[in-house]
C-alpha cells in the first residue's frame, strides 16, 4: 500500500460524477502534504517507514479494535481492551505467541509513538495496544445497529485517524472517504492503512468540510460526529451535508445537546468541558428543527447518551 494513495478512491467517485469536485480533493490533497506545510512531516515520514513490512499483514476488523496482525495469525477477536494490556491478552480466542522479540516490539513501541496522542480508537498494532484516548467503540456500538451500510459510498465528515471508516467497511460499506485536515491524524490512519488490501476502501484526505461542494449528490450515507457544535454556523454544516447526499440519502448526525426546549441554545462564553471551539449547542428537539428547515425528513433519535469517563 503506498503513502497518500487517493486515487481509488478518485476514479470511484469518478464514476459517480463528481469529476470536478474530485479535481479540486487532488490539489487540495497535493497542497496539504507539502513538505513545507507541517514541521513534523518529515518525523512522521521516516516513522511510517520504520513500522514493519507490510507484505505479511493485514488489517481486521472483527472486534472492538482495528488490527494489524499477521496474515498467518490465528483468528483473533478483540472485544475488550484496558489501557496497558498487549493485544493477546485483550482477546478472547485465538492469541498465541508473540509476534515480535521484546527488542522489537520495544523498537515498534517507540515508532508508534511518533504519532502521539492517538486520540481515537481502539487499535491493536501486532501486539501492541495503543491507548487511545477515546474509546470510541462505545458510540460506534450505540449507532451502528440503527445504520444500514451495506453497498454504501459513506462520506465521514471529521473522521480523525479514520478508525470509524473500518468499523464502517465492517458493517457493510464497500467505500468510505473521510475527511479530516489534522495532519497527525492523517497520518495515524497512513500508519494502518500501510497493511490494508487493496479491497479495503477506507480512505481519509488531509481537508475540511469546506471543501464539500453544493449539489454534490454522490453519498449514500454521511456521518457527522462530534464536528457540529465546532461550527460557527451549524445551520451552514448541515445544509453543506444534505448536499452531499444522494436523494433519498441518510445522514447520522452525533452532537452535544442540551436539556430544556426547543429553542434553548447554548453558547459557552468560553470553553465547554475543556473544549476551545465550541460555539452553539442545541436542545434535542430544537435541533431537529433544524434539520427539518434544512430539507430533512424522517427525523429520528437513536440515542441520547451522557459520556462516561469510561468513554
Amino acid at each position: 500500500m503506498h503513502l497518500f494513495d487517493r486515487e481509488p478512491l478518485f476514479r470511484h467517485l469518478e464514476t459517480l460524477g463528481a469529476d470536478g469536485w474530485v479535481q479540486t480533493l487532488r490539489q487540495k490533497c497535493e497542497q496539504a502534504f507539502h513538505p513545507e506545510i507541517h514541521g513534523m512531516m518529515d518525523n512522521w515520514m521516516a516513522a511510517w517507514n520504520q513500522l514493519p513490512a507490510s507484505e505479511t499483514a493485514e488489517v481486521v476488523t472483527t472486534g472492538d479494535a482495528v488490527t494489524v496482525r499477521p496474515v498467518t495469525a490465528r483468528p483473533v477477536a478483540v472485544h475488550s481492551v484496558t489501557a496497558g494490556e498487549d493485544c493477546a491478552g485483550s482477546t478472547t480466542e485465538g492469541g498465541g505467541a508473540a509476534v515480535f522479540s521484546s527488542d522489537q516490539a520495544s523498537r515498534l513501541r517507540q515508532t508508534l509513538i511518533q504519532f502521539h496522542p492517538w486520540r481515537k480508537g481502539p487499535f491493536c498494532f501486532f501486539d501492541q495496544l495503543i491507548d487511545t484516548e477515546w474509546r470510541s467503540e462505545l458510540k460506534w456500538n450505540r449507532i451502528q445497529p440503527h445504520v444500514n451500510l451495506h453497498g454504501h459510498t459513506v462520506l465521514d465528515v471529521g473522521c480523525g485517524n479514520g478508525y470509524y471508516g473500518w468499523r464502517m467497511l465492517q458493517a457493510g460499506a464497500t467505500w468510505v472517504c473521510g475527511l479530516d485536515p489534522f495532519l497527525l491524524y492523517v497520518m495515524q490512519y497512513e500508519a494502518i492503512r500501510k497493511y490494508a488490501s487493496s479491497s479495503q476502501h477506507n480512505y481519509v484526505l488531509p481537508v475540511g468540510d469546506d471543501v464539500l461542494v453544493r449539489d454534490l449528490r454522490v453519498f449514500d450515507t454521511v456521518f457527522s460526529m462530534g464536528v457540529l457544535y465546532h461550527r460557527t454556523s451549524p445551520v451552514d454544516h448541515l445544509q453543506t451535508l444534505w448536499h452531499a447526499l444522494k436523494p433519498g440519502g441518510q445522514l447520522v448526525l452525533e452532537t452535544l445537546v442540551v436539556d430544556g426546549p426547543e429553542d434553548r441554545v447554548l453558547l459557552p462564553a468560553k470553553r465547554y468541558a475543556k473544549m476551545r471551539n465550541v460555539w452553539f449547542i442545541q436542545a434535542a428537539d430544537g435541533l431537529q428543527v433544524w434539520l427539518q428547515r434544512c430539507g430533512f425528513i424522517d427525523i429520528k433519535i437513536l440515542d441520547v447518551s451522557a459520556t462516561s469517563m469510561q468513554e
